[in-house]
């Protein structure tokens, strides 16, 4: 595995972990009136960015991914 596979992987990791901590924070404990829009900006760019990353990871630019490195391997061989 190469090291910016790694950083992708550490980076989509923290992506998604964020966004399920920022919707439980959200919904599930008090926070002032003044920071609730904050915590609901938050959630909806983590929202934004947690579907890039599932689409990333399960749609057709892991594919096209894929296919890149299948490519270059069979042409160093």
């Amino acid at each position: 595995m190469k090291p910016k596979d790694i950083y992708m992987y550490v980076l989509g990791s923290i992506v998604v972990v964020g966004f399920f901590v920022v919707l439980y924070v959200v919904f599930k404990v008090e926070m002032p009136p003044a920071n609730k829009e904050i915590g609901l900006i938050l959630l909806g760019v983590l929202g934004a960015k947690f579907g890039d990353v599932i689409g990333y990871f399960f749609g057709s630019s892991k594919g096209s991914a894929d296919k890149t490195a299948l490519i270059n391997n069979n042409q160093t061989t």
